[in-house]
C-alpha cells in the first residue's frame, strides 16, 4: 500500500544516530501527537537539513508516512531554532528537562493541541530565561515546575491542594498522596504520604494559576521549590513509573 505525504509543525523531543548519516527523530506534532521519524542523510555536511532539526527546534515538517513504524522526513522548515536556549547551559537543562516530560508523558500518536502549544510556549520562554551560573538548580526553576505541573494538568495527572483530596478537609493539609491525586490533611495521611510544608502546598497553587510567563512571579521559596518537584517526581512515579533522567544530569 503506497504511503502518504503531509505537513505538521513539530517540535524535536530527541534524536540519536541511525547508521553512517541518518537520525531518528523523536517529535511532539500538532497534529499527530507523539511520532517517530528518520532523517536521511541529515548528519552529512552537505544535508538541506543542517541544524533544524536538533532537539528544542520548533519546525513546520514535510513527513512521508509509509508501512513501518518510522516516518521520512521530507521537508523542513524552521520556526524557531531556540539558539539562546541551546547555547547557555542553565536555560539548556530547563529546556531538555521540560521535552522529557513531554517524552515520557505523551507517548500516543494522537494530536493535542493545548500540550502542544504550551511546549512552544516554554521554549520561546526558556529562550528568556535569565542566565545562571549553577545549572544544577535548573530543575527548581519556577518556569521548569509551572510547566511540569501544566503537562499533569493536560495528561490527566492534576495535583489537587486546596483541599484534602480524600475527605475534603481545607484545614490541617500536612502532605500529597499521588494516590489520592491531591494534598492529604492528617487524619487522612498514611505511610505513602509526602510530607510538605504549607509554603508548599501554597507555591504549587500559584503556579497552577498563573501563565507559564508568570511564573517567576509566584514568589516561591527555596523550601516551596522542593516540595513543588517532590510532587511532580511522586507524579511521574507513580503514574508513568518513571523519573526524569534530566533531573539527574
Amino acid at each position: 500500500m503506497a504511503g502518504r505525504t503531509y505537513k505538521t509543525e513539530a517540535v524535536v523531543l530527541r534524536s540519536f544516530r541511525l547508521g553512517e548519516a541518518d537520525r531518528v527523530l523523536h517529535l511532539y506534532t500538532l497534529d499527530r501527537g507523539r511520532i517517530g521519524a528518520v532523517a536521511k542523510g541529515v548528519r552529512r555536511t552537505k544535508s538541506r537539513f543542517g541544524a533544524r532539526l536538533e532537539p528544542l527546534s520548533h519546525v513546520e515538517l514535510m513527513l512521508h508516512q509509509g508501512s513501518g513504524e518510522l516516518q521520512t522526513v521530507t521537508g523542513v522548515e524552521l520556526i524557531q531554532s531556540h539558539h539562546a536556549a541551546r547555547e547557555d547551559s542553565y536555560r539548556l537543562k530547563v529546556g531538555l528537562n521540560g521535552l522529557e516530560a513531554m517524552l515520557r508523558l505523551f507517548t500516543e500518536q494522537e494530536g493535542n493541541a493545548r500540550a502542544f502549544r504550551a511546549l512552544a510556549r516554554f521554549l520561546e520562554l526558556v529562550d528568556e530565561l535569565p542566565i545562571e551560573d549553577d545549572a544544577g538548580r535548573a530543575a527548581l526553576d519556577p518556569l521548569a515546575l509551572s510547566f511540569q505541573l501544566k503537562l499533569l494538568w493536560l495528561s490527566g495527572y492534576l495535583p489537587h491542594v486546596t483541599s484534602c483530596a480524600n475527605c475534603g478537609a481545607e484545614e490541617d493539609l500536612v502532605g500529597y498522596s499521588p494516590r489520592a491525586g491531591g494534598a492529604v490533611c492528617g487524619v487522612c495521611r498514611d505511610e505513602t504520604t509526602l510530607s510538605l510544608a504549607p509554603e508548599g502546598l501554597g507555591g504549587i497553587e500559584a503556579l497552577l494559576r498563573r501563565p507559564l510567563a508568570e511564573a517567576h512571579e509566584a514568589g516561591l521559596s527555596p523550601r516551596a521549590s522542593r516540595d513543588a518537584l517532590a510532587v511532580v517526581n511522586s507524579s511521574h512515579e507513580f503514574h508513568g513509573g518513571f523519573r526524569l533522567r534530566t533531573l539527574s544530569a
